[in-house]
């Protein structure tokens, strides 16, 4: 019977705490709260623009009663190529040369050099170190072989992907960075 009486004394004291607690939300602060409310509504109101009225647009059901089908291609391009097996192809039993492994839009041309009559182009990789190249050496990712060097510049060969199971040369240049 005592413990009952604690408990009920204790529901009772938490209670009384819960109402003192509740008691000390009251009072005015909220006035700066309603005085901003009450400015808020206080404002002259404009009026929004009317929405523009959307117009349906209109549908189209496509029947293929004697018209071509949109998904196939109707009539071959200029540059379709016959596959030559005897034509322009990379030699995939080559072992890669190092500058073949970067694009050659990241290989920088940075000088040239003769040794022994033989003309060597310098070449600066992305990580900033230097390559010397000469004739018949390859480079850059399009299976690029160097057919000339001067001064100025490198003349490449690349052989790429005509896009239908072939491949083309491409003439491509190498120009001396400032």
């Amino acid at each position: 019977m005592m413990g009952r009486i604690n408990i009920k004394i204790a529901q009772l004291f938490f209670m009384c705490g819960f109402v003192a607690f509740l008691s000390g939300c009251g009072g005015n602060e909220l006035d700066d709260l309603k005085e901003y409310v009450a400015e808020v509504k206080s404002r002259k109101q404009t009026s929004l623009e009317q929405l523009p009225e959307i117009r349906p647009s209109e549908t189209f059901l496509y029947s293929s009663n004697e018209r071509r089908d949109p998904f196939v291609a109707s009539v071959q391009t200029e540059d379709t190529e016959i596959i030559d097996e005897n034509g322009p192809h990379p030699d995939f039993k080559r072992r890669k040369q190092e500058l073949e492994s970067y694009s050659l839009d990241s290989l920088r041309m940075v000088g040239t050099m003769r040794l022994s009559n033989i003309m060597w182009a310098l070449i600066k990789a992305p990580g900033g170190t230097v390559h010397r190249v000469h004739v018949d050496n390859y480079m850059g990712q399009n299976h690029g072989q160097i057919i000339s060097i001067n001064e100025n510049q490198i003349d490449l060969v690349e052989i790429i992907p005509n896009g239908y199971g072939g491949w083309k040369e491409n003439q491509s240049q190498l120009v001396l960075s400032e």
